[in-house]
């Protein structure tokens, strides 16, 4: 039998190109790959800890209370107590925890006489109770009347059910009497009785 031959075979070109290209891509990824792995090593305990505060935001937001309702022109709408209708507008209203109370960007409050007459009241800002039918107004609070009549002051509440506000800051009034400075004001029968309180001074039309 004949030994088997220890010759080998030259590689081909297309061998040699591979080879060199297989020995150059390992140049570069092996350091590359050593680099990684420390960097991994180096920074897990950041990422871990990382992970954990991740977790605890996360808790904080569910528990977050949910953000207030937000309605734009808001309409509400009742009667009184001699079922007289009245309504409420805003140009937004606001509902937080509290179900009950809303409130109020430019409100606005329309009241029927029986007579198909009419009061007027506007303000800066207000809080709406519905169960209670209760709106408090505060700033630049205005009333109109029909007849002409119109005092401005800057606090009032209003019992819409009863038809009936009242008003302990100053207030200025002007209307077909002529002109009237008082210390507050009670408002009875939506309007059709008004009684100025505290010290009032009065300047009438026609009056010497």
């Amino acid at each position: 039998m004949l030994a088997p031959s220890r010759e080998r075979r030259a590689p081909s070109a297309g061998q040699l190109a591979r080879r060199r290209i297989m020995v150059s891509v390992a140049k570069r990824l092996l350091p590359l790959a050593a680099v990684a792995l420390l960097a991994a090593v180096a920074l897990w305990p950041e990422l871990d800890s990382a992970a954990d505060r991740g977790r605890v935001a996360f808790r904080r937001v569910v528990q977050t209370a949910p953000e207030a309702l937000r309605i734009v022109d808001p309409r509400y709408q009742g009667v009184d107590e001699q079922n007289r209708p009245y309504t409420v507008t805003a140009s937004l209203a606001t509902q937080g925890g509290n179900e009950d109370v809303v409130v109020l960007n430019e409100p606005r409050a329309d009241l029927l006489l029986g007579d198909s007459a009419w009061v007027y009241l506007e303000s800066q800002r207000g809080r709406f109770n519905r169960p209670t039918n209760r709106l408090d107004l505060a700033g630049q609070v205005t009333v109109h009347h029909d007849d002409g009549t119109q005092f401005v002051t800057e606090r009032a509440a209003i019992d819409l059910r009863a038809g009936a506000a009242t008003g302990d800051d100053p207030v200025a009034a002007q209307g077909p009497f002529g002109n009237l400075t008082a210390e507050g004001f009670r408002l009875f029968d939506r309007g059709q009785v008004v009684v100025f309180t505290g010290r009032a001074r009065a300047v009438l039309e026609g009056g010497r």
